[in-house]
């Protein structure tokens, strides 16, 4: 009996996927977090969201995709000491090296574009020099792909109906609720459900307030001081939102429109002309 299709390598043989690589020379490799979320939510939510547009979009752009890393840059979601959040985080040095690794490995292989792909929002504060690296190395074609959320979710807009007070595309809110009901409506729990909103931490006073879950806090009005907070200082239930406004179709189609969007981007690249030379696939770091 043949191998049913897939288009995660973890379930494809080695020489399904040098045969596949033949026509297809990306690569998706997706980058989960295991992190604290509002309680209806579970750790994995950005995991899975991240995995529903893959999922989508890799048949739409006959692309491969790696098996997704599970744990992200999340140091500021790991709650207070004993507390128990659950939360995994990986450093920002340890997250790079990752990082590095996996494209390398996908380069020796004979890989020309490399696209990373994560919903978790901190997970893209720390990779730019790493990314800068592989490309330096090698001349390949690597970019950070982070699926429609937060400031960044035009593409999904006109699904989520919570008004812009309300955060839609924020932490466990109605985007996120409606992922997760969509990965897997048994994983959902709406009766521990809270509509939530930012503050400035208590410590800076009346004068500071906070807008949605950026690392950046208002003063006299403006919005241009970036401070290294933890979650539980400005998210009281790790809700940024109404969870309230989310539902299982709205996920079905955020995960349908954000993977064609991802698939489109891939069809893009595909054109690109590049060839990284024999000399920069020889991984040096394997040891």
């Amino acid at each position: 009996m043949a191998r049913r299709k897939s288009y995660n390598t973890f379930e494809k043989s080695y020489d399904e996927v040098a045969e596949h690589l033949k026509t297809n020379d990306i690569i998706m490799i997706p980058m989960g977090s295991n992190e604290k979320h509002g309680s209806h939510c579970v750790l994995g939510t950005d995991s899975m969201t991240t995995m529903g547009v893959v999922r989508e979009a890799a048949p739409l752009a006959d692309t491969l995709y790696t098996p997704f890393i599970p744990v992200g840059y999340s140091p500021h979601h790991m709650g207070e000491v004993n507390k128990g959040s659950g939360t995994l985080t990986f450093s920002g040095a340890t997250y790079r090296a990752v990082v590095y690794d996996l494209a390398m490995s996908m380069i020796y292989h004979g890989y020309n574009k490399i696209v990373f792909v994560t919903h978790h929002g901190s997970n893209s504060k720390v990779i730019d020099e790493v990314l800068r690296k592989i490309r330096y190395e090698t001349g390949c074609f690597v970019c950070w792909y982070k699926t429609p959320t937060e400031r960044s979710m035009s593409i999904v807009g006109e699904i989520m109906t919570g008004p812009p007070e309300d955060t839609p595309g924020w932490h466990a809110g109605e985007l996120e609720t409606s992922t997760v009901w969509a990965w897997d409506e048994t994983l959902i729990d709406m009766d521990k459900a809270k509509k939530d909103r930012t503050h400035a931490p208590a410590y800076m006073g009346k004068n500071f307030s906070k807008k949605d879950g950026t690392g950046n806090v208002m003063f006299m009005g403006s919005e241009n001081i970036w401070v290294p907070m933890e979650h539980h200082e400005y998210s009281d239930t790790a809700t940024i939102g109404d969870p309230f406004a989310g539902s299982k179709e709205k996920g079905e189609r955020y995960f349908k429109v954000a993977g064609e969007a991802l698939a489109a981007f891939l069809n893009e690249i595909k054109k690109f002309k590049i060839d990284v030379p024999l000399e920069a696939r020889h991984f040096k770091n394997r040891a």
